[in-house]
Order: C-alpha cells, then structure tokens, then sequence
C-alpha cells in the first residue's frame, strides 16, 4: 500500500493510506494506453516514432532472403570496388608489379636500386651509386619492356634513375663564397 500526505481538512497528524492499483496480469491496461496513444487520444502515453513514408517511385528498403549491396562484403571485394569506381587500377597495378621489383629486374640490380614513383607513364627509380645509376639507365629499354609486359602495352614509356646526392657545399669549413667549391665526383 502506498501512503500519501494527508489531505486538506483532515488531521495534520494522521496519514491516509490508499491502496495501489492492482497489477494487471493481462496487459489489457497497457494496450488500451498504447491504441490510444496511437489514435491521439488524450490519456495516452506519448506517440512512438513511425517510420519515414515512401515517396512514390521511391524503391521499397526490404530485407530479404537474397544478398543485396546492404550485406557485409569481404573485404577484397570492397577495396576492387572502391579502386574500380576511382578509376585506380593503372596504379594499383602498377604498384603491385613495382612491389615484385626483385623478380623482374633481378636480385642483384634490386639490391642497389629502388622503384620510388609512377606518375603519367615515367617510373622514378633511385639508385645508391652512380655505376648502379649508369647500368639501369643501360638496361632501362628491357626494364620498361619487362614491365609493360606484365602490365600491358603502353603503362610505362620510360624509366628516369636518379644516383645519390652528393654534400652540400654551401655551409662549413669547406664552403667558397665565391665559385662552386670542391670539384669531384660522390659515389
């Protein structure tokens, strides 16, 4: 029982009790307080939310038995997506290839230079010495061939090495204020 406040007219000192109503097993209650809700009826609780109308010509969102494009994927097949609707395949193969660099040139000229950049058709390599500079500009017709091979014709036209880059000579002991410094040859 539920004891409220005492009531006007009533003694101060004395409390009233009032029973709680009764639980009601079938959930008639409820329902009734839910239809009302539902037809705006004053008494009820708040109205759910509905769902958002069709408009027409609108495609129905029904889930079903057979797989659509709001299934998970694989992630494989996601990626291919992305990179086919991006209109990156030209790049992402080429990379891949690039990243099979040792197979193609070889594991003695992979050791000593590194494919850095494709950009419109031109690979950049970088070499770590100027004889290994010189040999791959040498070989740079098999190279390009090799790749367009693997790629299909025309993705690489030509191949642009770069040696390593020698001091700096514009600050220090050895810097010339006037005139280029030192003359020699790095690497």
């Amino acid at each position: 029982m539920t004891e409220l406040p005492a009531q006007p007219g009533a003694d101060a000192d004395r409390e009233v009790a009032v029973p709680a109503p009764e639980h009601d097993p079938t959930g008639l209650e409820l329902a009734r307080r839910v239809a009302a809700s539902m037809r705006g009826a004053p008494g009820g609780t708040e109205r759910p939310l509905t769902r958002r109308r069709r408009r027409a010509g609108e495609p129905a969102e029904l889930s079903g038995a057979h797989p659509d494009e709001r299934d998970p994927a694989p992630l494989g097949a996601a990626v291919e997506r992305l990179v086919s609707e991006s209109g990156w395949t030209t790049e992402v193969s080429v990379h891949t290839v690039l990243g099979r660099w040792a197979s193609i040139v070889g594991s003695e000229v992979a050791q000593h230079c590194t494919p850095l950049t494709y950009r419109e058709g031109v690979v950049g390599v970088s070499a770590d010495s100027t004889a290994w500079a010189t040999q791959l500009t040498l070989l740079a017709a098999t190279v390009v061939a090799r790749l367009n091979a693997e790629l299909g014709d025309g993705t690489v036209v030509r191949i642009t090495v770069s040696g390593p880059g020698g001091p700096n000579w514009s600050r220090g002991r050895r810097a010339v204020r006037d005139g280029r410094g030192p003359r020699d040859t790095y690497g």
